[in-house]
């Protein structure tokens, strides 16, 4: 019979014949080990979305407003991150962080609107 080690530690192995990891720690070590390279991108990239959806809320208290865009910038907001786009009829298209969005309209201003 073949001796299991740690994927993590390399130490014995004893217990169920799929296990993989020797402890907890060492499962957690190596997922985190794993998946560091992606992590901080995707953590900055989430931060970024909650953040331009706190402001998208906070000057939108109502279903629909407008602002001019250099509000948003000056708090931070970053135009290139958003999770969909709708495309109406008339070929307006609309910028959406989950349910919160913008339209930009003439004289850089925007349109906020929230989805029910």
């Amino acid at each position: 019979m073949e001796k299991r080690v740690c994927e993590e530690c390399e130490e014995p192995i004893s217990g169920r014949s799929d296990k993989r990891f020797c402890s907890d720690y060492c499962r957690n070590a190596f997922n985190n080990r794993q998946n560091r390279d992606s992590t901080n991108l995707i953590r900055n990239t989430n931060n970024q979305l909650r953040k331009n959806y706190r402001l998208l809320n906070k000057f939108n208290p109502v279903k629909k407003t407008s602002l001019p865009k250099s509000v948003l910038l000056r708090e931070g907001f970053d135009f290139t991150l958003y999770t969909s786009t709708y495309q109406t009829k008339k070929g307006h298209i609309y910028y959406f962080v989950y349910d919160q969005g913008y339209l930009p309209i003439k004289n850089d201003y925007l349109s906020l609107v929230k989805k029910d």
